[in-house]
């Protein structure tokens, strides 16, 4: 393997500054104690879990999922568009009753 090719594959497992080539090539186990010293001090167990801050999370998804702000948002448009077309047919009859 090329030497670039195992920094890329390690770029996002290894800190840069642990892992120099110099460190990774030399064979003799005592010069990996930063990196082990390092792996050592890393959380232990699962991952705990991120609630996403989204809108999605926020309204569709758990234990309060609701389906209302679509529905509001829905109407909402609809109402904003009638009133613009209410308006618009109110102009054009001004000057010409049918």
């Amino acid at each position: 393997m090329y030497a670039s090719l195992v920094r890329r594959q390690l770029g996002g497992i290894v800190p840069p500054k642990i892992a120099t080539p110099s460190i990774l090539t030399s064979g003799s186990g005592s010069s990996l104690t930063p990196l082990v010293n390092f792996y050592s001090k890393l959380p232990k167990g699962p991952a705990s879990t991120v609630s996403g801050g989204g809108i999605k999370a926020r309204y569709f998804s758990g234990k309060n999922a609701s389906a209302a702000p679509l529905v509001w948002t829905i109407l909402g448009l609809f109402t904003f568009g009638y009133a613009i077309d209410y308006q618009m047919h109110l102009k054009h009859h001004k000057n010409h009753p049918h």
